[in-house]
């Protein structure tokens, strides 16, 4: 991992998001860390926009919550209950 402070960057961001092939670029401002390039090799538009979405991801977290303390059914009684069996 490259990490780089926004005011001493020597390059341009096109040349270092040429670089995250081989390593992920860290940018920072004033000591913190505001943004990260990395490489999304095989990974499609919507895993990418819904793994950085704040409400899905909370809708997520609450799903496993619930889970947690109610329990859930298996897929085979879904299909069931679906009329699908």
């Amino acid at each position: 991992m490259k990490v780089l402070e926004i005011s001493q960057a020597p390059a341009s961001l096109a040349d270092y998001a040429g670089d995250v092939v081989r390593e992920s670029v860290v940018v920072f401002t004033n000591g913190k860390p505001i943004a990260a390039l990395l490489s999304i090799d095989d990974v499609d538009i919507e895993t990418l926009l819904l793994s950085s979405n704040r409400d899905f991801l909370a809708m997520l977290e609450q799903s496993r919550d619930r889970l947690k303390s109610e329990g859930g059914i298996t897929s085979q009684e879904m299909r069931r209950k679906l009329g699908l069996m």
